[in-house]
């Protein structure tokens, strides 16, 4: 009885392997007699394999093995993004786009495509065909990254692009990296510390504006927001304000004036006066009038009648 089909591949596949295992050392030592040998081996060889391997290997479906090399390109853009934005951190307004098609692209592979037959069942054959699910993974660390960096709460909520105040957040800050710039070029002094330095005077007003709105925003942002998502601000603002308050602070050894000096000096002035009025007030309240005791006239008779009456008695 003659073996099974497959197990004849295997069989031809074998003897092809050891007879190009032995024409590659015999070619080493006797290259021209065993060239020929060699090239058909090899033609042999690519025949097999390009004729399907034995046994029932899974092949993806051309439209899954599409949407796989999509997947694998949209990964690497992205990766790459991500890596190129990493300092300083510019995740949520430069990579926002990849990420999008990205997640597009993971939720073509989940669906089935063309019918339901389990031969179109992608998410079958890529997502869950295999322990490690290499794109399963990969999705799941570029999600974790994206809601580490708090991306959401700088973008609109359809992702098309960033949100207005965020917009605002950033050219003001753009407007401040210039003015600091400007000012130190036309500045020849050490920037000693305590030194009232150029920058501190010209600058004051926009570092003002994108600290106070970068404050406006963290309260909106507890309250939910433009974005819904009561978290921490996107990475991309948290980082340009980071770098703001360090060269504001420490490099050019500025400070914002206090806005609320006056009423905080009459508060203070007020809690230390309490004590005075305090003890002014139970010293007068404690000094007493004396009170002269009138007696009553009839009090004041029968008073003298029994002075008499023990007199004479």
């Amino acid at each position: 009885m003659a073996p099974p089909r497959c197990c004849q591949r295997v069989l031809l596949l074998v003897l092809v392997l050891a007879l190009l295992g032995s024409a590659t050392a015999a070619a080493a030592q006797e290259e021209p007699r065993w060239a020929p040998a060699l090239e058909a081996a090899e033609g042999l060889a690519e025949e097999l394999w390009g004729a399907g391997l034995p046994g029932d290997l899974p092949e993806l479906e051309p439209e899954c093995r599409s949407l796989l090399a999509a997947f694998a390109e949209g990964s690497a853009a992205l990766t790459g993004c991500l890596g190129r934005r990493a300092r300083p951190v510019r995740l949520c307004q430069g990579c926002h786009e990849h990420y999008g098609r990205l997640l597009a692209l993971y939720g073509s592979i989940a669906r089935a495509v063309g019918n339901s037959s389990e031969s179109h069942n992608c998410a079958k054959s890529i997502l869950t065909s295999d322990r490690l699910q290499i794109v399963v993974t990969l999705s799941e660390f570029f999600n974790e990254t994206w809601e580490a960096a708090n991306c959401a709460n700088c973008l609109k909520n359809n992702s098309e692009g960033l949100s207005n105040s965020t917009e605002e957040f950033l050219d003001l800050f753009n407007k401040s990296l210039t003015c600091f710039e400007h000012n130190l070029q036309v500045q020849t002094v050490d920037l000693s510390p305590n030194n009232y330095t150029e920058v501190c005077r010209n600058c004051n007003e926009t570092y003002t504006k994108l600290n106070d709105l970068y404050n406006n925003l963290q309260r909106m942002n507890r309250q939910g927001g433009e974005s819904g998502h009561s978290a921490h601000l996107c990475i991309d603002v948290e980082d340009a304000m980071n770098i703001s308050r360090k060269l504001w602070s420490r490099t050019f050894n500025c400070s914002l004036p206090c806005s609320d000096t006056v009423p905080v000096i009459a508060v203070s002035s007020f809690i230390l006066f309490l004590p005075i009025v305090f003890y002014l007030s139970s010293f007068l309240h404690s000094k007493q009038k004396k009170r002269i005791l009138i007696l009553p006239k009839r009090i004041q008779s029968n008073a003298s009648l029994v002075n008499i009456q023990e007199k004479y008695s």
